[in-house]
């Protein structure tokens, strides 16, 4: 079972790291919580924070690439807008500069 209080702990780590990377959270409340909720289950259930949205193997090796955030997630945003999960999303701020520069560079 997540308590409030792993719940609070996840959700502190990841907007630091969303943060960080220029990314922002999930802006729809009831899904952000729910990935939060899953991560935050994950840490209990493996002793590890990986993506809810996988299924890890029992692979050290291969598991580690799933722990969140995941070695995935810096290209799925950049193609896709967010993460699989959809907790990081890429922001509005950062997609603006890297159309210029895409632009400048055509």
């Amino acid at each position: 079972m997540v308590s409030q209080e792993d719940k609070a702990k996840t959700k502190n780590w990841v907007t630091k790291y969303a943060q960080k990377k220029g990314y922002k959270l999930n802006p729809d409340p009831e899904m952000l919580d729910l990935v939060i909720e899953g991560l935050a289950n994950n840490k209990i259930k493996y002793g590890k924070g990986y993506c809810p949205c996988r299924i890890p193997s029992g692979d050290e090796k291969e598991d580690r690439k799933i722990i969140c955030p995941c070695i995935y997630h810096g290209d799925e945003i950049a193609a896709d807008g967010s993460c699989h999960c959809d907790l990081f999303f890429q922001n509005a701020d950062n997609r603006k500069k890297d159309e210029q520069q895409n632009d400048s560079v055509e």
